[in-house]
């Protein structure tokens, strides 16, 4: 899904604006030829969001770039004519973002702050008064106009299909009548002098941010006829008791207009008090006027039902749906809802993949998704009739697209090159690359080659991993290692760009990179991915002990003497279980944010369904399977140097487990460094923040490698 408009709005702190200055990198350019390295990640211009114009001839498109002096993110919204006649993506506004389409083409809607408070804003871009032409006038356009005037941030937002209505996401107390009295009461705690909080239910926090009593609720607004938004727009989820969209990273996927814009579907969880044990999401129905309450069309499954796509005609609604109620990372199945009847079917169940958020034709004949498959992200095409799936844009990760005209717009990536966008014809013909944001600096920043490798793991069955050759490789030498060990636990190691745990920033820095996939990982059928559940320690640890062992065979410029494993998350859980029980290979580890102690992360947590699920039940009625794979059971075994990373703010995995890990590590004599971020959640996302995170980890794995150092035994 896009990447959420918070994260947005916390790097903005103006109105938007025509043209904004200049951010400076020439600490980047003036670099001449070079490997690749953190500068070069933190400073690199991030392509997302591509939105097709209604008649497919204009992208638009989010566009980060990073102001380091000011520790943070610049986001700005731009297009692109794609007909060949307009060059150079244009910056049409700065400090925005989520830009979409008006119904007729002519407008671009986008988010922005006005006077600190994210508003909707319209961009008129002057097709309108050559009647009968489309062409949009990108360089002398208007100026935008602010169309919301709401007192609290609008979180997300989607036009309806005539272009007459909007719905709206707000953070609001629900017992609050009014959007004024919602911030009001915010008001009155800002200015309250005692700090303290009670609370009667669980979450209390959740990812990176504390429990503020307050829900994400959905709301509809008309355009009057000047354009404008009513300062209190109507409620739709009056009576929800969740959140819609979703926290921490729900977006607009989860709330859609019917085609006759009559009607508004929505997913929400029902809160109550099983929050944070409860999977259960449903898509519901409520009339665009607000007049009745939601329908609750998915109330028969338990499991998590989701992202709403109405069929053009409107006579059918299709959604993604879990059957396994507690498991957040069961297969997706693609349903269809007779609108009419209320009759269901799943349409895609021979595809043993779990697709992403959905697209359809204008005929309603085809959907598209997303999904991981053997190391790639492919786009994938569904027949709607017979469920057959075809695979549209191949290698390497597609991390959004938009449909329009017969059009394909992609914005798509690799090991080597960060996001760009591409056009393809909608069946994935024709792809060519359109926009080449980073050329100038990956033509000096040099890149390692990579290769996929197979190997029989557990069972004999096959695993998946891959190879990244240092910059400037030579045949006949020998390198150090740094073996990657991803998180998840049901995630990959995959053909795409990323901007934390890239590893071209290892490449860059003589290392090869091992990684491997193993039992658990998403992309290679259901069976694989659940076969980690309950055995945390044991399948995966079998598959990277001969992923291992396949990688050095394979590759001759690998050198076993000089390697160091390191993880994140599940990734980190795993480098502290190795710790103990395989060691011999490392001459150092690296564990950011990792489980030490699997029975307290369980109490320390806040999402319980992962923990449950994984573990088959509560540490109190389950005890045996806490302890079975428990790292903290191992310390008397512990030998490797560790530098432990872990944040304050990380309530996934809280500090406690990284500083227990730390305290075991100092008192047994082993040499070790902690590094904590007191405003970094499970992630580290400043741009200082990272490069102190990329040198530190760099800095200890040259210690122990490059330098000649091996292990020490307390």
């Amino acid at each position: 899904m896009k990447p959420l408009i918070a994260a947005l709005l916390l790097a903005l702190v103006a109105a938007p604006v025509m043209a904004g200055d200049a951010v400076d990198t020439t600490f980047v350019k003036t670099q001449g030829p070079h490997p690749f390295n953190v500068r070069d990640l933190v400073m690199m211009q991030r392509v997302s969001d591509p939105q097709l114009s209604p008649d497919g001839r204009y992208a638009a498109f989010g566009l980060r770039s990073t102001d380091y002096a000011a520790n943070k993110g610049v986001d700005a919204v731009y297009v692109l004519d794609l007909s060949g006649k307009g060059g150079q993506p244009v910056k049409v506004v700065d400090k925005a973002g989520s830009a979409r389409w008006s119904a007729d083409g002519y407008s671009l809607y986008f988010l922005a702050p006005a006077k600190g408070v994210a508003q909707l804003w319209r961009l008129d871009m002057g097709g309108k008064s050559r009647p009968g032409s489309t062409e949009l006038d990108l360089a002398k356009h208007a100026a935008p106009v602010q169309v919301s005037h709401t007192p609290l941030d609008i979180n997300d937002y989607k036009l309806s299909p005539d272009g007459k209505r909007v719905l709206l996401s707000y953070e609001v107390f629900t017992d609050c009548a009014t959007l004024i009295c919602s911030k009001q009461r915010i008001d009155a705690r800002d200015k309250d002098k005692a700090s303290g909080t009670i609370y009667t239910k669980l979450f209390v926090r959740h990812w990176g941010m504390w429990a503020n009593g307050q829900r994400n609720q959905l709301f509809v607004g008309s355009f009057d006829g000047k354009g404008q938004l009513p300062l209190e727009p109507t409620l739709l989820t009056r009576g929800i008791d969740g959140d819609v969209p979703s926290k921490p990273f729900g977006d607009e996927s989860e709330f859609a207009f019917a085609p006759d814009g009559r009607s508004v579907y929505f997913d929400v969880r029902i809160a109550g008090k099983t929050e944070p044990w409860s999977t259960n999401f449903d898509v519901y129905r409520v009339p665009v006027d607000g007049s009745a309450t939601p329908q609750n069309l998915t109330a028969d499954n338990k499991a998590w039902d989701g992202y709403p796509v109405p069929s053009p005609d409107g006579k059918t609604l299709y959604y993604l749906a879990m059957k396994t109620p507690g498991f957040e990372a069961d297969r997706f199945a693609i349903m269809a809802l007779d609108v009419a009847t209320g009759a269901k079917h799943e349409v895609d169940p021979k595809w043993d993949r779990s697709p992403g958020q959905l697209g359809i034709s204008a005929d309603g004949k085809t959907l598209y998704a997303t999904a991981d498959d053997n190391g790639q992200h492919p786009l994938f095409a569904i027949d709607t009739d017979s469920g057959k799936v075809t695979q549209m844009v191949g290698d390497g990760a597609v991390e959004g697209y938009s449909l329009a005209a017969g059009k394909l717009l992609l914005s798509r990536d690799d090991l080597k090159r960060p996001a760009d966008l591409y056009v393809a014809t909608a069946e994935g013909g024709d792809l060519k690359q359109v926009t080449h944001f980073n050329a100038e600096v990956l033509k000096n920043a040099k890149v390692g080659d990579f290769e996929f490798f197979t190997f029989k793991g557990w069972n004999n069955e096959i695993v998946q991993g891959y190879v990244v050759k240092p910059v400037d490789y030579q045949p006949g030498k020998t390198y150090p290692v740094a073996f990657i060990i991803h998180g998840g636990p049901q995630g990959v190691m995959s053909n795409e760009w990323s901007y934390r745990w890239n590893p071209q920033t290892y490449a860059g820095q003589g290392f090869a990179v091992v990684t491997v996939n193993f039992h658990g990982s998403t992309g290679y059928g259901q069976a694989f991915t659940d076969s980690i559940s309950g055995d945390w320690g044991g399948k995966p640890l079998k598959d990277l002990k001969l992923g291992w062992k396949a990688a050095l065979d394979k590759y001759s410029f690998l050198d076993s003497n000089r390697a160091c494993a390191l993880g994140a998350s599940y990734g980190g859980y795993m480098t502290y279980w190795i710790a103990g029980v395989w060691n011999t290979p490392w001459k150092c580890l690296v564990d950011h944010d990792g489980v030490f102690d699997a029975r307290a992360m369980y109490y320390d947590t806040d999402e319980l369904w992962f923990e449950e699920k994984e573990n088959g039940g509560t540490p109190f009625d389950h005890p045996q399977n806490y302890e079975k794979f428990n790292p903290v059971n191992y310390v008397k075994d512990w030998r490797v140097p560790m530098l432990v990373v872990h944040s304050g703010d990380d309530f996934r995995i809280p500090i406690t487990q990284g500083l227990g890990a730390f305290t075991a590590l100092q008192r047994r004599g082993i040499p070790s460094e902690l590094l904590t971020f007191p405003d970094e959640n499970h992630w580290v996302l400043k741009p200082h923040n990272s490069v102190l995170w990329h040198d530190t980890v760099n800095a200890w794995l040259k210690q122990w490698t490059v330098d000649g150092k091996g292990a020490s035994t307390p």
